[in-house]
């Protein structure tokens, strides 16, 4: 008998049914896919970031926090099944206490797998503390084709935080033929504080269009975002990153100014060593203006 009860196995209880009823119920396929849970509170202990709190459920995990010398908590988010199938739901919570600093990322790129039904999804909620500042750099998203995938990224800055944010995905397996051949892609970026929106952001793409085209990616198979948000001078980052990436001969840029105290970076890569290139000198250069901080080198495979 399974412990969770009738409901659990898709069996009425019910006395009054009939063989027919029985083997529609018995047939009805139950949803595939994990729910996974990530919760992290992180918090400033003289001059370190420690991680105050922490649970997860798979498929997500951290790996062994890493502490570097200007003071910020370097954390890797690990799915350890190798990527998210339809069905998935990925729900991250990230809390950083008053005057903390960590750096999140992943291990390696997320795969999403092909999906003949539901589609997996990754809902992130990130809160800064007042002079804090939170690094959310993950590596690159690769939809396979006929993959299906929705993120959601909603951020809340006190008065003095700092947000580094990336959001970067691949057209697909590019190598094998497989550019803007997935289903659907959804990524949604929302930054905000007291006193309101900072930053919103959306694309909800359909696979099998002409996204590679004049005026879409124009031939690039890798696109990215990058947000630098913080109440310091952000004119030297903006010309610097501006200049850098104006000077590669395999990326196309644009660089702008927000309202109130951001600079966003939009990028377009045509193979994955520029798209990681661009992104590590952008952040180098952001981690410089938020924080005073020299480049973070991650050990990744």
């Amino acid at each position: 008998m399974d412990p969770r009860g009738p409901a659990a196995t898709g069996v009425s209880s019910s006395s009054g049914e009939t063989t027919g009823d029985r083997a529609r119920t018995v047939n009805t396929p139950l949803r595939v896919g994990r729910d996974g849970v990530l919760r992290l509170e992180l918090e400033r202990r003289g001059t370190r970031t420690v991680i105050a709190g922490c649970r997860w459920t798979l498929p997500l995990q951290i790996l062994a926090p890493v502490a570097v010398d200007d003071a910020a908590l370097v954390v890797s988010v690990l799915n350890p099944t190798g990527g998210l199938v339809g069905g998935d739901r990925l729900d991250v919570e990230v809390t950083l206490g008053p005057g903390a600093h960590a750096c999140l990322t992943t291990p390696s790129a997320t795969k999403v797998y092909r999906t003949a039904g539901e589609t997996a999804e990754q809902d992130v909620r990130l809160r800064v503390g007042p002079g804090a500042t939170l690094e959310w750099v993950p590596d690159h998203t690769i939809p396979f084709a006929g993959s299906a995938f929705r993120q959601c990224i909603q951020a809340e800055l006190a008065p003095g935080a700092g947000l580094i944010l990336v959001d970067a995905f691949a057209a697909g397996r590019v190598a094998r033929g497989e550019a803007w051949r997935f289903d659907r892609l959804e990524s949604a970026v929302a930054v905000r504080d007291a006193a309101g929106w900072i930053f919103r952001d959306r694309l909800a793409l359909r696979g099998g269009m002409g996204w590679s085209g004049l005026g879409f990616a124009e031939g690039h198979a890798y696109v990215a975002t990058l947000a630098v948000i913080g109440d310091v001078d952000l004119e030297p980052f903006r010309r610097e990153a501006a200049a850098s990436l104006a000077a590669r001969g395999d990326v196309s840029a644009g660089v702008g100014v927000l309202p109130r105290g951001g600079v966003v970076l939009r990028l377009l890569a045509a193979a994955a060593p520029a798209l990681i290139e661009s992104i590590d000198a952008a952040w180098a250069r952001a981690r410089a203006a938020l924080r005073g901080a020299p480049p973070l080198a991650l050990r990744k495979p």
